[in-house]
């Protein structure tokens, strides 16, 4: 039981913590029953992403014995069967849609859509250069989909392009990451690598990160952004983005992780810190005028 709880990947389920973007930008934060709906959307998301993530290691276990943190998985190490593993993807693809249709039949097309190009991104996309970063930000993207169909709330559009900036962002910083750790033997683990370059994808990080700044600074003075939440103090919030995106590139630079963007997110308490005094200030800003 243990070895297989290990395998959902339940830290991965941070991640899946931007289905209540809507539910905070959209003013429905103290609203019922769109808060639980939040609540239950978010557990059955995690179900999905953990059916999916099974499925991930049962395909890529063998390349992921090349991988010096990969090839601890429950999976990878022989630790928990394959056989089992099927069996569980199984009732949780089941649970999670079947469930997910009750809640919202939307709700449920979005899971249904997100298992699906799951799938598509195991067996051939994440083989694509280039491709493969773009479907972290289009898994993001249904993630806050999701949030917004369950809080029936209808997101700005420059929160739309943050998330998938922002997913741009995680993924070129986790590529380049394993380009570093696995060396010449990073194309054995992930066929897309052979065609990147460290120098190429600092660019990309580099081009992302202004662009979220930019787009976040966008939204902040908008005129409609104004007018949703009648106060124009959302400017204060900026120096947090900030701050983490530069923290995020530190830690990635200076200290070398592997990318991975929940394991930095769990262990970095500065952070943590940052992201906290950043939600609760939009929280003040938006619901209190502050």
């Amino acid at each position: 039981m243990r070895y297989l709880f290990l395998s959902l990947r339940p830290r991965q389920w941070i991640k899946n913590f931007f289905i209540f973007l809507p539910l905070v930008f959209g003013r429905k934060i103290f609203s019922f029953p769109e808060n639980l709906n939040s609540v239950i959307a978010f557990l059955l998301f995690s179900l999905a992403a953990s059916a999916v993530y099974l499925i991930n290691d049962i395909i890529d276990a063998k390349k992921d014995k090349l991988h010096p943190i990969k090839r601890l998985r429950p999976i990878a190490s022989g630790r928990f069967s394959i056989g089992q593993a099927k069996i569980t993807a199984i009732i949780l693809s089941i649970l999670s849609i079947a469930f997910s249709f009750t809640l919202n039949k939307y709700f449920g097309f979005t899971i249904l859509a997100y298992i699906i190009f799951n799938f598509m991104y195991t067996f051939f996309l994440k083989n694509l250069v280039i491709i493969d970063v773009f479907c972290i930000g289009g898994f993001f993207l249904l993630r806050i989909i999701a949030g917004s169909i369950v809080a029936n709330v209808q997101l700005s559009h420059w929160i739309l392009i943050i998330t998938i900036l922002l997913a741009l962002f995680l993924g070129f910083n986790k590529r380049r990451q394993e380009l570093r750790l696995m060396g010449k033997s990073a194309a054995k683990h992930r066929n897309s690598l052979i065609n990147y370059t460290v120098h190429y994808i600092d660019l990309m990080i580099a081009v992302i990160t202004s662009s979220i700044v930019m787009a976040y600074m966008l939204y902040a003075v908008d005129a409609r952004t104004i007018k949703e939440f009648n106060t124009s103090n959302l400017i204060y919030t900026i120096p947090f983005v900030y701050y983490g995106l530069f923290r995020y590139l530190y830690i990635i630079y200076r200290f070398r992780r592997d990318g991975d963007p929940t394991r930095i997110l769990l262990t970095d308490k500065v952070l943590q810190l940052d992201i906290i005094l950043w939600i609760n200030v939009c929280i003040a800003v938006i619901y209190f005028k502050a």
